[in-house]
C-alpha cells in the first residue's frame, strides 16, 4: 500500500514545483513588462533630449521595460533554483530587501550598459551616467516595490480574496512509515476503548472530551465520535509522524491533504474523499510550512 501527499503548492516559504516557479515568474514578469512600458510611455518620468535619440521613444521605452523584466525572471529563477537545492524554505526581510536591491542595481546597470545602443552621446560610458542610471532605478524600483507590497498587503488581508498553495506530490511507502495500521487507543474509561485503523483516518475533530474521526474506506467517508479528548488521541498516536495538529480543534492526517488554499490569515486543507475543509490556524501556518518540508525531505529523499 502507498501513501500519497497530491497537494498542490507555493511561495513563500514552502517549495513550489520547478515548473510552477517559473510560470509565476513569466508571468510576473510580462505584467512588470507592461507596467513599466505604460509609465514609460504615459509619464516620460527622467529627462529625454530628443535630438538624442538613435530610434523612436516608443521602441526606447520598450528597451527599458523588457531589460528589467528579462533580469527579474532570470534572477529569481536562479535563485529559486538555488533555495530549492540547498533545501531553503524560510525567507526572511531583510533577504527580501537584499535580493531587491541587487535586482535593482543590476537593471540600473543594464540601462547603462543599452546607452549606446539607445542614444548619440559622447558621454554614453561616463561614470556620472552609471550612478544616474542607479539612481534612477533605485528610486523608481523602490516606489514600485514598495506600491506593490501594499497592494499584497490588503488583498491578502481580505477574507473573500484566497489564493492556492501548490504542493509536490509525495509517494510514501507504507512500511517504511507505519509498522502497523491497527491501532489500539485506550480512554478513561475501559469500555470505551477502540481499535483504529490509522491508514483510514482523515482528521480528527475536538468536541469537548469527544472527538469525531472522520475516516475513508474504498471513498466512503464514515464519522465515529469517542470518548477521549483530542490532546489524549493525539499523545497515543505520536508514533504515527505525519498527523499534524493544525488547529486547536483538528488534527489531520497530512498524506491525506490533496490541496491547501487561503491567505495570510490562516489555511483551508481539502481532500479527495469529501468536500469538507480543515482549517489551518493563523498561528500555525509557518508550523504547518514546515512540517510538510520535512515530510517531503523524510520520504521522498
Amino acid at each position: 500500500m502507498r501513501f500519497y501527499i497530491n497537494t498542490e503548492h507555493l511561495i513563500n516559504e514552502i517549495e513550489y514545483p520547478t515548473r510552477y516557479q517559473s510560470q509565476n515568474l513569466i508571468k510576473s514578469s510580462v505584467i512588470v513588462f507592461f507596467i513599466i512600458l505604460t509609465f514609460l510611455l504615459l509619464f516620460k518620468p527622467f529627462g529625454v533630449y530628443d535630438p538624442e535619440l538613435k530610434m523612436h521613444y516608443l521602441f526606447i521605452c520598450f528597451f527599458h521595460a523588457f531589460a528589467p523584466a528579462f533580469i527579474l525572471f532570470a534572477y529569481f529563477e536562479v535563485l529559486n533554483h538555488y533555495r530549492k537545492t540547498k533545501f531553503q524554505t524560510k525567507w526572511t526581510l531583510l533577504q527580501e530587501y537584499s535580493h531587491i536591491g541587487i535586482l535593482l542595481v543590476l537593471i540600473g546597470t543594464s540601462s547603462f550598459l543599452m546607452r549606446d545602443l539607445l542614444y548619440n552621446n559622447p558621454n554614453n560610458w561616463s561614470w556620472n551616467y552609471f550612478f544616474e542610471e542607479i539612481r534612477n532605478c533605485l528610486v523608481a524600483g523602490i516606489f514600485f516595490y514598495f506600491f506593490i507590497r501594499l497592494a499584497s498587503f490588503y488583498f491578502e488581508s481580505k477574507k473573500g480574496s484566497p489564493f492556492v498553495l501548490q504542493f509536490t506530490p509525495l509517494a510514501v511507502e507504507a512500511e517504511k512509515t507505519i509498522s502497523k495500521s491497527n491501532l489500539f487507543i485506550s480512554t478513561q474509561v475501559k469500555q470505551d476503548d477502540f481499535s483504529l485503523d490509522i491508514d483510514q483516518l482523515l482528521f480528527a475533530k475536538a468536541d469537548g472530551n469527544y472527538i469525531e474521526l472522520t475516516k475513508s474506506n474504498n471513498n466512503q467517508i464514515t464519522t465515529e465520535v469517542k470518548r477521549i479528548s483530542l490532546t489524549q488521541f493525539e499523545i497515543q498516536i505520536v508514533d504515527y509522524p505525519h498527523f499534524f495538529r493544525c488547529h486547536r480543534t483538528y488534527l489531520v492526517n497530512m498524506f491525506k491533504v490533496q490541496k491547501v488554499s487561503g491567505n495570510s490569515q490562516g489555511y483551508l486543507l481539502s481532500f479527495n474523499e469529501t468536500n469538507i475543509k480543515i482549517p489551518v490556524s493563523r498561528k500555525q501556518i509557518d508550523n504547518f510550512n514546515n512540517y510538510h518540508q520535512e515530510l517531503r525531505r523524510k520520504y521522498i529523499a
